[in-house]
């Protein structure tokens, strides 16, 4: 038995959370278990609520100077986790990671430039650059018999071609669960370096990593990738704290990162709450077994879904994630058209999970399963599913 309950179920509906409070709006119907926008269900680690409580409790909420124990917690976390050592004057706050890629996408780019994404990919690497006028561009992941790989071949071709500016990466990649190692990154940033990209890339879930995989900062792999890299994370998917909107960029390179921080900094997009710098502080100073108990619950989840998936459901695929409380299932073994699979999973299984589809059109057949839930909820889900194919 370990020190937090992850098996307790609690109810978000009327909170305002979006993963319950919006179904109708997105599926059509409110009767469905929740199980896809990527956050958990899980009760934060009690540190950090008594951390908020405390200042809460505090009559004034005025504005907020930025300590250095704010900055400290996060560049220790970095070194102390993930072995990447980062400066001061390396690190600003911005309020959400699409946020910052928007920020990127409109400070680097102009309307009519190409930015490259590798589908099937979260949904908003796409649609920020077209909604801000931007020209995409794609190299498709290439789906191998235990998930994917990078097609480094075709991401040359693509930069040599279209003269991307920027390249969208995904580092663990999200939908699919990929820790890339260190020799793809590398190369990555060979040919960026090469043809003059610049690389952003999305760590948000490089805290989640599981089965004793490591996570790469895509920045520290080389000299290269340090010229090229705007790096971005969060503590939010660590420690289910997004919605205080807290997040934070790291660029090693002045010639990148001086211009784009003073332009961050005049219009004041880069000024953090206090809440989210209290709960930031906390998590990473004070909440790391939270953290480690909580990637335990997740792998026996994992295999116990995949235990009741291979017994109930076995024309259905899941593909194991190296990182992340997300699952891609693989769910072209049912033989259904991608309507009639959403139809069953909604309107017969009561279930609300990501359709593949939204994250290109390489995710036609897929769902994504968030299983950041407690695993009764999960195994449930899994059974309705199954009698709604039956």
């Amino acid at each position: 038995m370990g020190k937090y309950d992850f098996d307790a179920i609690i109810d978000r509906r009327g909170t305002g959370a979006l993963k319950t409070d919006a179904l109708t709006e997105f599926f059509g119907r409110g009767d469905l278990r929740a199980l896809w926008v990527a956050d958990m269900d899980f009760a934060v680690a009690p540190a950090i609520q008594h951390a908020l409580s405390q200042r809460i409790e505090h009559p004034v909420y005025g504005y907020a100077s930025v300590p250095q124990s704010y900055w400290n917690s996060i560049t220790g976390w970095l070194k102390r986790r993930h072995g990447w050592q980062v400066n001061r004057d390396d690190i600003t706050f911005v309020p959400g990671i699409v946020k910052g890629i928007g920020y990127v996408v409109n400070f680097f780019t102009r309307p009519g430039d190409a930015v490259l994404i590798q589908p099937p990919v979260y949904h908003p690497f796409r649609l920020v650059p077209e909604g801000n006028g931007r020209r995409l561009v794609e190299n498709p992941l290439i789906p191998t018999d235990n998930g994917y790989r990078m097609d480094i071949a075709g991401l040359e071709k693509a930069m040599a071609q279209e003269k991307p500016r920027l390249m969208i990466l995904c580092n663990p990649h999200n939908p699919v669960g990929i820790q890339w190692d260190e020799d793809t990154l590398c190369e990555v940033a060979r040919l960026a370096d090469k043809y003059g990209v610049i690389v952003i890339s999305d760590e948000i879930h490089a805290d989640l990593m599981l089965y004793g995989n490591r996570h790469v900062p895509f920045a520290s792999v080389s000299d290269a990738a340090a010229r090229v890299a705007i790096t971005f994370g969060a503590p939010s998917k660590t420690f289910n704290i997004a919605g205080l909107v807290s997040s934070w960029c790291v660029i090693k390179n002045p010639e990148l990162r001086d211009d784009f921080f003073k332009w961050l900094t005049v219009n004041e997009f880069n000024a953090p709450t206090f809440i989210a710098m209290q709960a930031t502080e906390c998590a990473y100073n004070q909440c790391e077994d939270w953290l480690d108990e909580m990637l335990q619950y997740i792998e026996g989840t994992i295999g116990a879904v995949e235990t009741l998936v291979a017994e109930l459901l076995p024309q259905v695929r899941v593909i194991r994630p190296q990182a992340s409380f997300m699952i891609w299932l693989d769910c072209r073994g049912l033989g259904l058209d991608h309507d009639t699979l959403i139809d069953r999973f909604v309107n017969h299984a009561h279930l609300a999970l990501n359709d593949g589809a939204m994250f290109g059109t390489q995710g036609s057949g897929f769902m994504r399963l968030n299983i950041g839930e407690p695993r009764t909820v999960v195994l449930d889900a899994i059974r309705a599913l199954a009698a709604a194919v039956r």
